[in-house]
């Protein structure tokens, strides 16, 4: 993460940490690119949304234990469908509603996902749920990019439609982690 955006984090966090240090605290920048290949998921077209969240207070959490809590305990994910009780970088299952998926990354301070073929969102779609602190404030970042445009994200209506759902689906994501942070 670009040191302009960890600065403007902990002075975020000094100012609001007395008000509200037991509340949720919304971030004020985006995590590091979303792949190795910076261009590849930032070029306009490409991306198809960036959302924030805060998860709260965790001053002993490191974002790593809160990507493993939440990749040892995939039940946790909202639409988690067949997908085992652990995931690792590699595995496919089929989310909700019959969407298979490959977990592409695992590691560190993120989760990464990749839609496969028959996926209702289309095939090689790319999401990535990045977890960063900053003076105990938790944060959880998602990025989704395309490898090309998909019938839905051609279409305005659906391509909304599709990003409204996601704000709302790691909102829930969000708020669950909020709790179970506490005992990564």
């Amino acid at each position: 993460m670009p040191r302009e955006r960890r600065a403007a984090r902990r002075v975020l966090a000094l100012l609001v940490a007395p008000c509200l240090a037991l509340a949720v605290a919304a971030p004020t920048a985006r995590a590091a690119a979303c792949d190795q290949d910076r261009e590849r998921c930032l070029d306009g077209r490409r991306l198809l949304y960036w959302y924030g969240y805060g998860l709260g207070v965790h001053p002993f959490t490191t974002p790593e234990a809160v990507r493993r809590q939440l990749t040892d305990n995939f039940r946790l994910f909202p639409v988690s469908g067949s997908c085992p009780g652990r995931v690792r970088t590699g595995d496919t299952c089929d989310l909700l509603g019959a969407n298979p998926v490959r977990v592409e990354s695992a590691a560190g301070d993120h989760l990464q996902i990749a839609t496969l073929p028959g996926h209702d969102l289309g095939n090689g779609l790319h999401i990535r749920f990045t977890f960063t602190r900053s003076l105990g404030f938790h944060y959880l970042d998602v990025a989704a990019w395309q490898d090309r445009e998909t019938d839905c994200t051609r279409q305005v209506l659906c391509g909304a439609a599709s990003r409204a759902g996601a704000w709302a689906l790691w909102q829930v994501l969000a708020s669950t982690l909020t709790v179970s942070a506490w005992a990564a």
